[in-house]
């Protein structure tokens, strides 16, 4: 750095670079050089790469080993003491432990993907994704799906939990969402669960299933997918998740009564998170669309085939509806929590939906008909174990009696009039009083139906003052008539 300060000066006084070359001992070319160049600290710069004798063959097969790795699960790809025991077992390698693991990050690092940043502007972007956690609930744990939705601009999110991660709990969860937020965002970010794409197409390109489309016709959102098996493209959604667990379900045996109580529990937890944010939040509530003026039905829908006993099969139980319907088509529309049952458009049976398999779920008002030309199935009804208690227990005592299940049909035979609440309501109070029969059953129920009517209202038109009355009068009266 010396000689080139020295040199520039000397220049700079009009020296000529014969005369600066003869006074320092350069060639006239290195002086011309740093006339030209600009100052530089001095450094080595080797014009071939370093040799490696010993590595330099087996840089070739290393570096197929790690371009391979790309393709294979992150957990089973290769380290640097395994790249060395497969070259010392394989290739007889000679080197040492350290010249491999030296070589692996040199190679590491040219192969590094590079990412770009992207932008995130309120309102604009939201990234969807279900996980799991084991929940305490009802004093048994569960495998909870938590259905999670995440704003890109001001990270505030939103968690709500299902027994399910089907696709009516997809539906659910996003009417959940926007009902959170207050309004829908232009995009949402997904990765490709079955419950939405039916089939993956070239590029970004996906076939939705057709209530998933709805869906986004019905909140007017678009839907970007990521690339098969590249989740990180929505990593705020897939941090989301283990933060939820972390720091909304620890711990881990906190009990909760219900899966509503549960996703009370994490409604609140979200609203903590969304004062939290603050400002931003402000800004993207702002820019988010407004919400449709018609709710989302979040159900699927299917034809379902109703048997001979007047039950429905669906999602591996079976569904009762009135016996009118047996043998005919009709559709479920399925719901996260229920199950609605339609002959056309007229609503035929609502059943709560269970999760487990093989499940029979009956409902006794759904086969009273049938009870008026088959009354000996009345005792031996199904339906009647689902019922309340007290039916049970009346069917016991009448078939005590010879013709016994006929008078129970005839009692069963009133909820075609009165509702089964105020039919068993009557059962024991006439069962306390010891008296059981058809007439007196009715009685009870009529009772219990009966409403007084509204008192009559006088206007006050009507409350004309009266003068006292004129006893005279009467005595005039009776003295005429003598």
């Amino acid at each position: 750095m010396v000689d080139v300060e020295f040199i520039k000066k000397r220049q700079d006084k009009g020296w000529s670079i014969r005369k600066i070359a003869r006074q320092l001992g350069y060639s006239r070319q290195t002086v011309r050089k740093v006339l030209a160049g600009p100052v530089e600290p001095p450094r080595y710069r080797p014009k071939v790469p370093r040799p490696q004798p010993v590595m330099g063959p087996y840089l070739p097969i290393l570096r197929g080993w790690l371009e391979a790795d790309k393709e294979a699960p992150r957990k089973q790809r290769h380290t640097a003491r395994r790249a060395y025991d497969r070259l010392v077992a394989e290739y007889d390698f000679p080197g040492s432990e350290v010249t491999v693991r030296r070589a692996v990050r040199e190679l590491r690092g040219s192969l590094t993907e590079v990412f770009v940043p992207l932008e995130a502007l309120p309102g604009k972007t939201a990234q969807a994704d279900f996980g799991q956690a084991q929940v305490l609930i009802a004093e048994r744990f569960q495998r909870a799906f938590l259905f999670c939705l995440r704003a890109k601009y001001s990270r505030v999110p939103f968690v709500i939990a299902f027994p399910t991660e089907k696709l009516e709990a997809l539906l659910a969860g996003h009417v959940a969402a926007f009902e959170f937020f207050g309004g829908t965002f232009s995009e949402i970010w997904y990765d490709n669960p079955k419950t939405a794409v039916i089939r993956i197409l070239a590029g970004h390109e996906r076939c939705e299933h057709e209530d998933f489309s709805r869906l986004r016709a019905h909140y007017l959102y678009d839907s970007a997918f990521c690339t098969p098996g590249e989740a990180h493209e929505k990593g705020s959604v897939e941090n989301l998740v283990g933060y939820v667990r972390r720091n909304a379900l620890v711990p881990h045996d906190r009990p909760f009564a219900s899966f509503e109580e549960l996703n009370a529990h994490l409604h609140a937890w979200c609203e903590r998170e969304r004062v939290r944010s603050g400002e931003v939040w402000a800004l993207e509530e702002t820019a988010l669309r407004e919400l449709p003026a018609h709710p989302f039905r979040a159900a699927s829908s299917r034809p379902v085939s109703v048997s001979k006993l007047a039950l429905a099969r669906i999602d591996y139980n079976r569904y009762s509806v009135p016996v009118r319907h047996a043998g005919r088509l009709l559709r479920a529309e399925i719901f996260v929590d229920k199950i609605e049952i339609y002959a056309g458009e007229q609503l035929t049976a609502t059943h709560t939906r269970s999760y487990e398999r093989g499940g029979t779920f009956m409902e006794l008002a759904h086969y009273l008909p049938a009870f008026e030309r088959k009354p000996r199935a009345a005792a031996g009804c199904a339906a009647l174990h689902q019922a309340d208690p007290v039916f049970l227990q009346v069917r016991d005592l009448l078939l005590r009696e010879p013709g016994g299940y006929r008078v129970f049909a005839e009692i069963l035979l009133l909820g075609l009039r009165f509702a089964l609440p105020v039919l068993a309501e009557a059962l024991r109070a006439c069962r306390a009083s010891g008296r059981l029969s058809v007439a007196g059953v009715r009685q009870r129920c009529l009772n219990l139906t009966h409403t007084l009517p509204e008192p009559a209202v006088v206007p006050d038109v009507l409350q004309l003052p009266l003068a006292p009355p004129d006893l005279g009068r009467y005595d005039a009266l009776c003295a005429v008539a003598r």
